[in-house]
This record gives structure tokens, C-alpha cells and sequence, in this order.
């Protein structure tokens, strides 16, 4: 038996024990982890440098940029260095500190992504007030709204959740640190106030997922009304990537954190982590720039008049 002030470090879960799979499994990695920072690197540039895309919409893209950068830049280093060297260990601070950044840049991504859908909303069902409800400064406030949100949540649930005594070891069946994976290791009654911690934020995650559908049906409603084809497409085209990325984000977490213990395994929990952990970030570049012609254009500008300085 031990308990939380005796441990000094965990030990994550090794996607595999055969050498050769560990360094491919590091290069994989890698391959995603550059894709995520070529993509949303160029997604941050791009909207920073060009002037035609400082709108509400490019704002709030950008910040998705910086939050997906985040999220993918505190699990990934970690996992492909344990990878490479041959080690399964991470100190006890380190993993308090992966959890609060994780958790903290993953839940302000589903409130960013919530206050997008308001954003698609406005533009698409309310045009005419667009410029009143989305000025600058009700962008500037928004978007830090979700920061501040998802920071001031996750504080709690990480400063609880580190208070409770450990005492089932200190093996987490996870390749990062997770409050479920810590809660797992405690024998204290007191988990029970986490978990009540956990379904009120359960109830905040499902209302920001009843407005996005609300505010998507709304949007699917005026589009079907725009009279031209021109006009429905140029509407859809700016929905499309937004939703493609909440579906994505909504679908892989939910299969994550609500599947049936019945079809769980520690293999199958690796490969739904990474669904939901690295694939959004590095792909949701890719999905804003296919139908994005603004973006698109853009990008070419920049990436032309780079080569030209040289």
C-alpha cells in the first residue's frame, strides 16, 4: 500500500514492450506531431499576417489554432521521449502539470468550439445584426470567456483530484496523465466529490453540445431558404468545416469517456486516446483549408511572397 505522498512518480502505459514497435510508434508520432504544427502554425501565420482575414470568424480560428498546438504539444513530447529511450516513468509534478494543461486546453477547445457555432449562427441567420452581436471587443470577451472557463474548471477538478490520497499503486492505464486514470488509484471516500465535480461539468458539456445542434439546425433551416445555389454553397462552405471538426472532436471524446466497460481493454483505450488526443489537432488544419477558398488564398499569398524575399 502506499499513498500519494509517498509517490514520486507514475508510470504511463506503453503502447508496446517490442523495441522496434517503440521506434515506430515514435516516428508516427512525430509525423503527426509535425503535421499538427506545420498546419496550425500556418493557420496562426497566415490569419496574422493577412488583413482581410481579421474577422470574427479568423479570430476564433486562430484561437482554435493555439488551443489545438497546446493540447497536442503537452501529451505527444512526452510519450514519443518514453518511446525513444525506453522508459514508461513521469514525475509526480509532471503529470499534475500534463493533466491540468490537457484538460484545460481540451475543455476551452469544446467552449471555443461552442462559441464558433454562435459565430456560423450569427453569420448565416442574423446577418444584418452581425457586426453588432460580434464587434471586436464581443469577440476579444468571448473568446477569453472560454479560456478563463476551461482554466478555472480544471483547476478545481486538478487541485481535488491531486488532494486525495493514492493508495492502488501508482500504474496509470493511460500513455498521458488523466483524471480517470488518477481517480482509479484512489481508496479515499472523499473521489466521490470529483465525481461530483464531473457531472456538473458533464452538464455544462452537454448544454454547449444541445446549443451547437440547436444553432446547426437553425443554420441548416436558412440555408435551405437562400434562394441561389451560389448562396447556399458559399453558406455551406463556411459551416461545413466548422461542424466537420465538432463532429470529430464531440464523437471521438464521447466513444473515449462513455463506452461500455464490457467492450473496454487497455489496447483499445491507447488507440480511442489517440482518436480524440492527436488526430483533431493535426488534421483540423486540414479540414478548414480544404473549403476555404479566403484561407486558401491567403496561404498562397504568404507562402509566394516568402519565396520571393529569398
Amino acid at each position: 500500500m502506499s499513498n500519494s505522498s509517498s509517490i514520486t512518480q507514475f508510470f504511463l502505459l506503453p503502447f508496446t514492450d517490442t523495441r522496434e514497435l517503440q521506434l515506430l510508434h515514435f516516428w508516427l508520432f512525430l509525423g503527426f506531431y509535425l503535421a499538427a504544427l506545420l498546419g496550425n502554425g500556418l493557420i496562426i501565420t497566415t490569419i496574422a499576417w493577412d488583413q482581410h482575414l481579421h474577422t470574427s470568424m479568423y479570430f476564433f480560428l486562430l484561437n482554435l489554432a493555439l488551443l489545438d498546438l497546446g493540447c497536442i504539444s503537452t501529451t505527444l513530447p512526452k510519450s514519443m521521449s518514453n518511446s525513444l529511450w525506453d522508459t514508461k516513468t513521469i514525475s509526480y509534478l509532471g503529470c499534475a502539470a500534463q493533466l491540468f494543461s490537457f484538460a484545460f486546453l481540451i475543455v476551452a477547445e469544446y467552449y471555443m468550439l461552442t462559441v464558433m457555432s454562435y459565430d456560423r449562427y450569427v453569420a448565416i441567420c442574423k446577418p444584418l445584426h452581425y457586426g453588432t452581436l460580434l464587434g471586436s471587443r464581443a469577440c476579444v470577451h468571448m473568446a477569453a470567456a472560454a479560456w478563463a472557463t476551461g482554466f478555472l474548471n480544471v483547476l478545481l477538478h486538478t487541485a481535488n483530484t491531486f488532494s486525495l490520497p493514492l493508495c492502488k499503486g501508482n500504474a496509470l492505464g493511460q500513455f498521458f496523465c488523466e483524471i480517470p486514470q488518477i481517480l482509479k488509484l484512489s481508496c479515499s471516500h472523499s473521489y466521490l466529490r470529483e465525481l461530483g465535480l464531473l457531472v456538473v461539468s458533464i452538464l455544462v458539456v452537454f448544454g454547449c453540445f444541445v446549443f451547437i445542434v440547436v444553432s446547426y439546425v437553425q443554420i441548416l433551416r436558412s440555408v435551405l431558404r437562400i434562394p441561389s445555389e451560389q448562396g447556399r454553397h458559399k453558406a455551406f462552405s463556411t459551416c461545413l468545416p466548422h461542424l466537420a471538426v465538432v463532429s470529430l472532436f464531440v464523437s471521438t471524446a464521447m466513444f473515449a469517456y462513455l463506452k461500455l466497460p464490457s467492450i473496454s481493454s487497455p489496447s483499445l483505450d491507447l488507440v480511442v486516446s489517440v482518436l480524440y488526443s492527436v488526430v483533431p489537432p493535426a488534421v483540423n488544419p486540414l479540414i478548414y483549408s480544404m473549403r476555404n477558398q479566403e484561407l486558401k488564398d491567403a496561404l498562397c499569398k504568404l507562402i509566394s511572397l516568402c519565396f520571393l524575399k529569398q
